[in-house]
């Protein structure tokens, strides 16, 4: 009976690290005053009628804190790849020379460092609410067991130990926006 418990924990635990990972890509993706190409990572554009994530038609580069430099492959897509940056909405505008595409990332007011803090703390919670969805599954799974004949203080030390896992799981996605929210307010 403890391998079907151990594996339980096991799952539930690899899925909690699943969103802890999720989180950090979400929280890698807003920007901190500093040129990062994870920014426009989310943004495809319109490659020979098909969506191609912008990283596959272009070479993206950081030549300072505060510039992305966009260059494409191909000439052609200069035009397409500007739509799709203006299409996204990530509040830069693209400054278009002929032979590359560059963003400049404007300094950030102390408004929009709070907006960036509120989605930050926004993520946070979406990730804890995924982990405590994780938990209640594991938790239900374990009760299940328990109808089929587990012992109740076997059941109930599985619980313990699932909530142990969430709790660090917790302290770990408030370490990350805390982490993040001192890299947003430092000017």
């Amino acid at each position: 009976m403890s391998e079907v418990l151990d594996g339980i924990v096991n799952e539930a635990s690899q899925l909690m690290k699943k969103a802890i990972s999720h989180l950090e890509t979400e929280l890698s993706k807003i920007r901190a005053g500093k040129a990062n190409p994870m920014i426009i990572d989310g943004i495809f554009v319109e490659y020979y009628g098909n969506p191609t994530p912008l990283n596959q038609v272009a070479n993206i580069t950081v030549p300072d804190a505060r510039t992305l430099a966009i260059q494409p492959w191909e000439k052609q897509m200069m035009g397409p790849i500007e739509k799709a940056i203006i299409a996204s909405n990530i509040g830069l505008n693209p400054q278009n020379d002929g032979i590359m595409i560059r963003l400049f990332l404007p300094p950030l007011t102390e408004e929009r460092r709070k907006e960036l803090v509120k989605r930050v703390n926004g993520e946070g919670e979406h990730a804890k609410v995924s982990v405590r969805n994780i938990r209640r599954d594991a938790i239900e799974a374990v009760k299940k067991e328990q109808k089929n004949g587990l012992s109740e203080d076997i059941a109930k030390d599985t619980e313990a130990h699932i909530q142990g896992i969430t709790d660090k799981h917790i302290v770990l996605v408030d370490q990350h926006c805390k982490d993040k929210e001192k890299e947003i307010m430092t000017i």
